[in-house]
């Protein structure tokens, strides 16, 4: 092994290992990044015969003038970057919709309706999640305003606690899988394809994915009839009911139109769209009463912080792929990805594989900045079209292939919310759930979601049209 592949492991296992001890992630990202720089520059600098002689083949790209190249870059890629202006944009539209009241008058007009079913709190909550998923991209926000307001409800209708909290932890992910979601701005920044290519592929496996959690609740009401009982005596189902169902989906579900709408006919750019979504929340909560300075502050403050841990993850992360490039670290991990002589599609499996184990360590925005370039490099490069395995996949282009394997990518990268030691969703719903929900009800809870949400990677694998297809008509016409 050569010493820049060396240096290479200790960059990884390093950052791996040292996120254990709690430290601020972009630091540990910057901070080993500066580190192992420092150390092949003063090697290759001062121990060059001791280098040459014992690792003849090495080879070094780390310079000063290579480490003025990454500030430089770090400026280009983030505050030069326009599609990373949709950020703070989709955070503040979500944060203004938590205040807005749409959730709540929701939950009321779904339960009516719904709530008599076997099983139709837990159905609300799902069909509650996917309009908020779609019109709010927030995980964090979604998580605990669906404990908030379901998690009461199911365990006061002795629904079984670990499918109670099970569905509104999963269900609040879906935000960063339904679009607009931040973590597809991300991705489609990192990999250089048009944000509205993934916004669009994402629609029918996120609906895919919330039909499926509606599918096992059925069943699972069907197999074992006490974990989610119908109330008792419910009213029956008037006009004004469903009239009132009716008018509180119509305002999230112009905003979703408004956004998504707009990307969809070519009216505006995901950026452009996203200051549309963020004027719209606000106008949904003026229009319920909810819109106060105060909560303007708030919302601004809380938008303020969201976008600057995600920067601040960004720019070291950054600085980590350009020093584990100037190592030549991605060319061994795509050497040994090749070498395992697996095919185009055993290959895939086996970095979304990788990417699912990671998921219990590392949070998804270290995954989507670090390990996604270098599996996307493998697939192709759009500004490249002799580069990757797209062309022997099947593919019309490196863009629908990059996409088709994004929006896989974000499926499984959905687990990470759900598992421990880091599932941030499980923490979330803890903070807020009612007394007698432990830690563990909730480990036990997420399982059956969890296999869910592999059960949705699957059928995106092999009909890949789930995908492409919307993307294809869009921008066909």
């Amino acid at each position: 092994m050569e010493f820049n592949e060396i240096l290479s492991l200790v960059l990884f296992g390093g950052f791996i290992v040292l996120l254990f001890t709690g430290f601020p992630i972009p630091w540990l990202l910057g901070g080993m990044s500066i580190l192992i720089a420092g150390v092949a520059i003063y090697v290759d600098t001062y121990q060059g015969d001791w280098l040459y002689d014992n690792f003849p083949n090495t080879w070094l790209d780390i310079s000063w003038p290579y480490i003025s190249a990454i500030v430089r870059n770090i400026w280009v890629q983030t505050m030069q970057n326009q599609v990373l202006v949709a950020l703070p944009m989709f955070v503040f539209m979500g944060l203004m919709l938590d205040r807005s009241g749409i959730a709540e008058r929701l939950m009321s007009s779904f339960a009516q309706v719904f709530g008599r079913l076997r099983g139709g709190y837990a159905i609300t909550v799902i069909l509650i999640g996917v309009l908020l998923a779609a019109s709010t991209g927030i995980v964090g926000a979604s998580v605990v305003l669906l404990a908030l307001l379901g998690l009461p409800v199911m365990l006061n209708n002795n629904y079984e606690k670990e499918l109670a909290v099970g569905t509104v932890t999963a269900v609040g992910t879906l935000g960063i899988l339904i679009p607009p979601s931040i973590m597809l701005v991300l991705m489609a920044d990192k990999l250089s394809i048009p944000v509205g290519n993934l916004f669009l592929g994402a629609v029918f496996p996120g609906l895919i994915l919330g039909g499926l959690y509606i599918v096992y609740i059925v069943t699972n009401g069907v197999i074992r009839p006490a974990s989610s009982p119908p109330p008792i005596d419910p009213p029956p189902v008037s006009v004004g009911m469903v009239l009132g169902l009716l008018w509180a989906v119509i305002p999230p579900a112009a905003l979703i139109l408004a956004v998504l709408g707009t990307i969809f006919m070519g009216v505006a750019t995901p950026t452009e769209a996203s200051g549309v979504g963020a004027l719209g929340a606000t106008l949904l909560a003026l229009v319920n009463g909810r819109l106060s300075l105060s909560v303007m502050n708030a919302v601004v403050r809380d938008t303020s912080k969201t976008t600057a841990f995600i920067f601040a993850i960004v720019v070291g992360a950054i600085a980590f792929a350009h020093v584990l490039r100037g190592l030549e670290g991605d060319v061994l991990i795509r050497n040994w990805l090749v070498g395992l002589n697996l095919g185009e599609a055993l290959t895939i499996v086996v970095i979304l594989a990788i990417v699912f184990v990671l998921g219990f360590v590392l949070d998804w925005i270290q995954i989507v900045l670090i390990v996604l370039p270098l599996g996307g490099a493998l697939i192709g490069d759009p500004s490249n079209l002799s580069q990757g395995m797209w062309a022997d996949m099947g593919f019309a282009s490196p863009v629908d292939a990059l996409t088709w394997f994004t929006v896989l990518f974000a499926i499984v990268l959905q687990t990470s919310f759900l598992t421990p030691p880091v599932g941030y969703s499980l923490f979330y719903v803890k903070g807020v759930a009612p007394e007698g929900v432990t830690l563990t009800t909730i480990y036990r809870g997420v399982i059956p979601f969890i296999v869910i949400q592999l059960t949705a990677v699957l059928i995106v694998f092999f009909w890949r049209d789930l995908t492409l297809w919307l993307p294809q008509q869009a921008y066909s016409m």
